[in-house]
């Protein structure tokens, strides 16, 4: 077992270019004419006032720094003060941004003012407003005066925080009982409330709504009485029961977490999940690298395989070895079981002096190298690709750009979690705006990368009531520890993103949903996802906040190829690692023929016939239906043909910290 790496490697001699595949079709990444953009050496105090935005300064000055233009005459003195401007501009929202935990303080009061400003001059409102609260403090009074009858919430009330079993904070049979429940019931209006306040008030643009609404159920979860000790029941039942142990446990507890923050260690018991020893230990080969990426060949455990290898492309944003974690719930070591031959994409964790890496440098080192290379490997055979989250959205980009080109190397794509229409993210929606993300642009550019740390905290803060407030009472209240699990670890093994490629990702993805609207550009021409023709399978789980199912659902509008979708149970990553025999799995599946009509989400969902167990099953038949007659095992890479076994897997990308 290597250690852990604290640097990129320098690619070993033995990983020579890949040489143009046997098919008779061009090189993939010849679809990206755009030359790679060069890694920047770490800037020395701040780097060059040069962001790759719709509003970077494109003069002479702002391109090179220098002070002449075009002809060489000299630039007037307020040409020559613009990058400078802007310069500053960006090294004050960096600053700005360690004390806002990246958020735009601009897009958050833009959206409250909207909001305010329609909500004082719509009478309507307001009564409706002081309607409910009547209503809601005539409910209380008679709860008050009638203790033991309980409060019923009212429908608003349950719409927008359902009481007792439903809302885990107030589970317990202690809340059930007065005075508590006169508690729960009261702070459940006070969020129904505030709900009806900050939604349906005519005027407010629905960005600035959800922004608006959003932070007040921030606040409200921040105020829950199930986080204060003594007005939580449980706490108070433990602390008498224990003669406050638990609340000196919950204090180690603190104490070490707070450690962890400052040092940046690990969550307790990540230790037992050592990559190469306790997961990612499906036996491979790497058998290509190149500056950004490591492709693992798994080595086969069947007599025969299906020739149609499966090339599996994760997110940059994740480790890959989500769908290789212990062996009991790996994906790749069960594909290889059933006979799969399969590649996986490692990639590298990037530093600061890869800033400038970009969206085609991703596309032409990622996908498009890693198929040149099971190309060379598996001359003439065709390739079921299959992207997750991310990952399933850069293919997707590959594989429009290949059916542009005539390049029929890929037989089937899978997209696990991935979405290629992004007018609906889900609350992810929230950080993007003009506003938003020229801040967190401005906070890379002083950096060069987007921390790990800060990604997960964006995905945290959108469920602080689960991540954050429900596990402080738990851990410091109760003082009970969750058994840290192989996701959870996996989870705390962050990565980066640089800074150029974010910004492009965010900007041509998110802001202007250039894919769907077949504006976004491969080489010098845009390509289009209803070039793609061959079979699709898509996967949506029901509980993600990542990429919502109905997202994810849209690729049925931009592609007319026969598409087989199934929604399974659970989340962004525990409804995709659901292996078979994993109780309580389930999931719903559907398939639009190519050229056949289109079906509306809700209707789809109607429809779709239910299924018990892991969607895993359904599709493997579904490759296997799609793939040719058996055949001996391939050999491990191609060292005839440049590509030798460079090192055993999980090779050394995975590994960087």
């Amino acid at each position: 077992m290597k250690d852990r790496l604290e640097s990129p490697p320098a690619p070993p001699s033995a990983a020579t270019p890949v040489p143009p595949p046997a098919a008779s079709s061009a090189s993939a990444a010849a679809l990206v004419a755009a030359p790679a953009a060069p890694a920047a050496a770490p800037p020395a105090a701040l780097p060059p006032a040069s962001p790759p935005s719709s509003h970077a300064p494109d003069t002479p000055a702002g391109r090179a720094g220098g002070s002449r233009g075009e002809g060489g005459e000299p630039l007037s003195a307020g040409a020559q003060a613009a990058p400078r401007n802007l310069l500053l501009d960006q090294a004050a929202h960096a600053l700005l941004a360690r004390y806002t935990n990246g958020l735009s303080p601009a897009s958050f009061l833009l959206s409250m003012l909207d909001w305010w400003i329609h909500l004082a001059f719509a009478p309507g409102k307001q009564s409706e407003l002081r309607h409910l609260a009547r209503e809601q403090a005539v409910r209380l009074a008679d709860a008050l005066l009638a203790p033991g009858e309980g409060v019923e919430p009212g429908a608003q009330a349950q719409a927008a925080a359902p009481a007792n079993g439903r809302d885990g904070r107030f589970a317990a049979p202690a809340w059930q009982q007065w005075p508590w429940s006169l508690l729960r019931d009261g702070f459940l209006m006070t969020e129904a409330w505030w709900d009806a306040a900050t939604t349906g008030v005519r005027g407010v643009t629905p960005h600035h709504e959800h922004v608006v609404s959003f932070a007040a159920r921030q606040w409200l979860d921040a105020m829950c009485p199930a986080n204060l000790p003594w007005l939580n029941p449980e706490v108070i039942e433990a602390t008498r029961r224990e003669n406050g142990a638990n609340l000196m446990r919950g204090a180690l507890n603190f104490s070490a977490d707070w450690l962890r923050s400052l040092t940046q260690a690990p969550p307790p018991g990540t230790e037992a999940f050592q990559v190469g020893r306790d997961v990612a230990v499906t036996p491979g080969q790497v058998v290509y690298r190149n500056d950004l990426i490591e492709l693992i060949q798994y080595t086969p455990t069947t007599a025969q395989v299906h020739p149609e290898p499966v090339l599996i492309l994760p997110s940059w944003i994740m480790k890959y070895y989500i769908l290789d974690l212990s062996p009991h719930n790996s994906l790749v070591r069960w594909l290889v079981e059933q006979g799969h031959t399969v590649f996986m994409v490692s990639w590298r964790n990037p530093s600061e002096a890869d800033r400038n890496l970009g969206m085609d440098d991703y596309l032409r080192s990622g996908p498009l190298a890693a198929l040149d290379a099971v190309s060379t490997i598996l001359p003439g055979r065709r390739v079921h690709a299959m992207g997750y989250c991310l990952g399933g959205t850069l293919l997707a980009i590959a594989a429009a750009a290949l059916a542009r080109d005539d390049d029929q190397r890929i037989a089937t794509l899978s997209l696990l979690a991935a979405q290629t229409d992004f007018e609906e993210p889900g609350e992810l929606s929230l950080f993007i705006d003009e506003s938003q993300i020229t801040y967190l642009e401005d906070q890379m550019w002083a950096r060069g990368f987007l921390d790990g740390s800060q990604m997960g905290g964006s995905f945290t803060f959108l469920n602080t009531r689960d991540l954050v407030w429900s596990r402080m009472v738990r851990d410091y209240l109760l003082g009970t520890r969750m058994p840290l699990n192989d996701l959870m670890a996996w989870n705390a093994d962050t990565t980066r993103m640089p800074y150029r490629m974010h910004v492009e990702y965010l900007r041509s993805l998110y802001l202007r949903n250039d894919l769907a609207h077949g504006a976004y550009r491969v080489g010098d021409k845009p390509v289009s996802l209803n070039d793609v023709r061959v079979p699709v399978f898509a996967v949506g789980t029901v509980k993600d906040h990542v990429s919502p199912w109905r997202s994810v659902y849209k690729i049925h509008q931009l592609c007319d190829a026969e598409i087989t979708f199934a929604l399974t149970s659970g989340g962004h990553n525990a409804g995709i690692v659901s292996e078979p025999g994993h109780h309580g799995r389930r999931y719903q599946l559907h398939t639009r023929p190519h050229h056949g009509k289109h079906l509306d989400a809700d209707t789809w969902l109607a429809l779709a016939r239910p299924h018990e167990g892991s969607w895993w099953l359904a599709w493997h038949d579904w490759l296997v239906r799609r793939s040719g007659p058996l055949t001996p095992p391939p050999a491990m890479g191609a060292p005839d043909r440049g590509l030798p076994p460079l090192e055993p897997a999980p090779g050394q990308y995975v590994l960087q910290r």
